[in-house]
C-alpha cells in the first residue's frame, strides 16, 4: 500500500505544478526545487517498484529513502545555495553522492543495466576525463565541484530533460491513462474494426490503425504491443497470416505510434526543447515521414493479402461504422479538446494534455456517474500514471548526468571535432551511417528518449556542422533510436509480439525489418533533403513526396509478393529501381528539372501498375487459417 501511495504521489505533484497551484497559494517554488522533489519521489518509487526480497528488503528500502532525502535536501536548500555556490562543503556533496548513487541504482532496476552503466561511465569521465588521450582530454574539475554541478546545476540532472519529463511528458502520461480508463482503448479498437475489418487482409489493417491510434494513449512500444496485440494477432492468424507476419505487423505498427502526429511519443517534447521550437513545429516536420511509414506498411499488408488470398471479415460480423463512431466519443472528444488547446489556443503541451484529461473525465461523468465518483477509480488512475512515470523520470535524470558531463568537461566539442573529421574523410553519408548504427546499438538496452538524448547531444552538432538541417538531424536520430525496438538481435517489440503469436523470435524480427524498411531508408533521404520535413518550397515538397511515394508503392510489391514482376531477376531490378527513385531528391535538388521528370514518370508508372493490379487477381493461394502458420 505504501508503494502505491508513493507512486501515486508522482502525478499528484506534477498536476499541482502544471496547474500553477503553488503560485495560486502564494508559495514561491523554483523550478529546480520542484524537479528535485519529483526525482526524489521517483527514486523511492523505483526502489519500491523493483524491491529485493528476503533479508535485503528493509536495508534496500532504507537506501531508497536516503536517496530521496538527498534530492529533498537539494529542494529545501536550493534557494539559499544559489548565493553560496562557491562553498562546496560535505553538507552539500555527501547528500549529492547518496542521491546520485540511489538514482543510478533505481535506474538499473527499472530501465535496465545499459543505461545505468552509461551514467556511471560519464560520471567516471567527469572525475577522470582530464587524463584522457588527445582531443578526448577533458577539463580538470575538483571532485566536489563536478559532483555538485551534476547534482544541482540547471545544466545537470535538474535540467532541461527532467523539466520536459516532469511537465510535458507527465501531462500526456496522465492523459493517456485517463483515456484508457474511460474506454478510449475499447472505442479505438471497435472503430478500427468497423473501418478496416472488411477490407482485404482486414485484421492486419485493423492492427495498423488500432496500434497507430494507441500510440496516442501509450508512449511505450512494448505496452502498445501487449495492449492491442492480444486482440489483433490472433485475428490475423485466424484470417491466414503466418504467425511471424502477424507478430511483425503488430510490432511495426505499434512502434510507429511514437512518430505519428498529432500526439507523438515522449521524445517529441524533448526534441522541441532541444531545438527551442514549438511542439507543433515538431509535429508538422514529422508528418510526412510518419505518413510514409504507415503507407508502406499498409501497402505491404495489402499486397501480401492479395498474393495469398487473405480476405477481410464479413461485414455482418463487424461493428457498423456509424455505431462505432458514435461510441468513440471517449477517444475522439478528448483528442479534439487536446488539438484545440495545443494548436489553436497555443497552451503548453503539459497543460493542454491535463485539460484534455479533465474533459475526458467530465464527459465520462455524464455516462457513468457512480463509477466516476468512486475513490478507487481516481486512485487507480494516479497509481497507473505514476508507474508509467517512474522510468521516464529516471531516464531523464541519467540524461542530465550525460548532458552535464558533456557541458562541463568540453567532451561535446571534442566529439564534434572528431566526427567532423569523419565527415570530411567519408562524407556526410558516412557520418549518417555511423550515427544510425550507434543509435541502434545504444537502443538495445535503453528507452527511446534516453537514446535520443545521448546521441543528439553527442552527434547532432556534428551532423548540423556537416550540412544537415537541424530538424532533419534530430528526427534522424529519433528514428534510429526507435528502430532499435525492431532490429535483431535484441528487437524488444518484435519479440514481445512473437511471444503472443507463438512465432520464432528471429524470423519475426527479420520480417519486422522488411515491413519497416521505410523507417530505415527514409531518414537518409530527409537528412539530405529537408523538403520531406516541410522545409522547402511547395514545388520541392511535391516532387519529394511524389518520388518517395512512388518508391514505396513499387517497393511494397517487391517485398510483399514473392511472384512480383514475374521472376527473381525482374523483382530485384524493380527493387533497385524503386530505391533509385526514392533516393532521387537526396542526390538531385528537388527543384531541378531532372527531379521533376523522374517524379512525373514515376507517378505515371505507378498509375499503370495500379490499374493492372485492379484487373488481375493474384490470389490463387490462400493460407490455412490455423495450419502452417510458420
Amino acid at each position: 500500500m505504501s508503494s502505491r501511495i508513493i507512486t501515486a504521489l508522482l502525478p499528484v505533484l506534477g498536476i499541482a505544478w502544471i496547474l500553477d497551484l503553488p503560485a495560486r497559494l502564494g508559495m514561491v517554488v523554483i523550478t529546480e526545487q520542484y524537479l528535485a522533489t519529483v526525482l526524489g519521489v521517483a527514486v523511492l518509487a523505483g526502489f519500491l517498484a523493483a524491491p529485493r526480497n528476503g533479508l535485503w528488503r528493509w536495508p534496500d528500502v532504507a537506501f531508497g529513502v536516503l536517496a530521496m532525502s538527498g534530492w529533498l535536501w537539494l529542494a529545501w536548500n536550493y534557494e539559499g545555495w544559489l548565493l553560496t555556490a562557491h562553498i562546496r562543503g560535505p553538507e552539500k556533496w555527501v547528500p549529492a553522492l547518496i542521491a546520485i548513487a540511489g538514482t543510478v541504482e533505481a535506474t538499473r532496476r527499472n530501465c535496465g543495466l545499459v543505461l545505468a552503466v552509461l551514467g556511471l561511465i560519464f560520471m567516471a569521465y567527469g572525475f577522470l576525463g582530464w587524463l584522457g588521450p588527445g582531443i578526448f582530454e577533458g577539463a580538470y574539475l575538483r571532485p566536489a565541484r563536478y559532483l555538485l554541478y551534476i547534482y544541482s546545476d540547471s545544466n545537470g540532472v535538474p535540467g532541461l530533460v527532467l523539466n520536459v519529463a516532469a511537465n510535458q511528458i507527465l501531462g500526456f502520461v496522465v492523459f493517456g491513462v485517463v483515456l484508457t480508463a474511460v474506454g478510449g482503448s475499447d472505442a479505438m479498437t471497435r472503430l478500427a474494426m468497423a473501418l478496416m475489418g472488411h477490407r482485404r487482409g482486414g485484421p492486419a489493417k485493423v492492427a495498423i490503425l488500432a496500434s497507430s491510434l494507441f500510440g496516442t494513449l501509450s508512449g511505450s512500444t512494448v505496452a502498445n504491443v501487449m495492449s492491442t496485440g492480444v486482440v489483433t494477432i490472433p485475428m490475423m492468424k485466424r484470417a491466414g497470416f503466418p504467425s511471424r507476419h502477424a507478430a511483425a505487423i503488430e510490432a511495426v505498427a505499434s512502434n510507429g505510434g511514437q512518430i505519428a502526429p498529432p500526439v507523438m511519443g515522449a521524445t517529441a517534447f524533448v526534441i522541441a526543447e532541444f531545438l527551442q521550437v514549438g511542439y507543433a513545429d515538431v509535429v508538422v516536420a514529422a508528418f510526412l515521414p510518419a505518413a510514409f511509414y504507415y503507407y508502406l506498411l499498409y501497402r505491404q499488408v495489402d499486397r501480401f493479402a492479395a498474393a495469398h488470398g487473405i480476405m477481410g471479415e464479413p461485414r455482418e460480423n463487424l461493428p457498423r461504422v456509424g455505431g462505432a463512431l458514435a461510441g468513440a466519443w471517449p477517444l475522439i472528444a478528448p483528442l479534439g479538446v487536446l488539438i484545440w488547446f495545443l494548436f489553436v489556443l497555443g497552451y503548453s503541451p503539459g497543460k493542454a494534455a491535463l485539460y484534455s484529461a479533465i474533459s475526458a473525465l467530465a464527459l465520462n461523468l455524464i455516462r457513468t456517474p457512480r463509477e466516476m465518483l468512486s475513490l478507487r477509480f481516481f486512485a487507480d488512475i494516479l497509481a497507473r500514471s505514476g508507474r508509467t512515470l517512474i522510468p521516464v523520470i529516471l531516464v531523464s535524470a541519467v540524461a542530465g548526468i550525460v548532458i552535464g558531463t558533456i557541458n562541463v568537461t568540453g567532451l561535446g566539442f571534442a566529439l564534434t571535432l572528431a566526427l567532423g573529421k569523419i565527415a570530411a574523410a567519408g562524407g556526410v553519408l558516412a557520418l549518417l551511417a555511423a550515427t544510425a548504427t550507434l543509435a541502434i546499438i545504444l537502443g538495445v538496452g535503453m528507452p527511446t528518449t534516453g537514446v535520443y538524448v545521448v546521441i543528439s547531444v553527442l552527434l547532432a552538432p556534428a551532423l548540423v556542422q556537416a550540412g544537415v538541417a537541424q530538424m532533419s538531424a534530430h528526427l534522424f536520430i529519433f528514428y534510429f533510436g526507435l528502430l532499435s525496438m525492431l532490429t535483431p538481435p535484441v528487437a524488444i517489440a518484435s519479440y514481445a509480439a512473437a511471444s503472443i503469436a507463438g512465432s520464432d523470435m528471429w524470423q519475426t524480427g527479420v520480417t519486422g525489418i522488411k515491413l519497416a524498411i521505410t523507417a530505415y531508408l527514409l531518414p537518409f533521404v530527409f537528412a539530405l533533403n529537408p523538403a520531406l520535413v516541410w522545409q522547402g518550397t511547395w514545388h520541392e515538397i511535391a516532387v519529394s513526396v511524389a518520388t518517395v511515394g512512388v518508391a514505396g508503392f513499387l517497393l511494397a510489391e517487391v517485398l510483399a509478393n514473392p511472384r512480383a514482376y514475374g521472376g527473381r531477376v525482374r523483382r530485384l531490378g524493380a527493387g533497385v529501381l524503386a530505391l533509385a527513385i526514392g533516393a532521387t531528391t537526396a542526390v538531385i535538388p528537388p527543384a531541378s528539372t531532372a527531379a521533376l521528370i523522374i517524379a512525373i514518370l514515376g507517378v505515371v508508372a505507378a498509375i499503370f501498375i495500379a490499374r493492372r493490379e485492379g484487373t488481375h487477381t493474384d490470389g490463387a493461394l490462400r493460407l490455412k487459417p490455423e495450419g502452417n502458420t510458420e
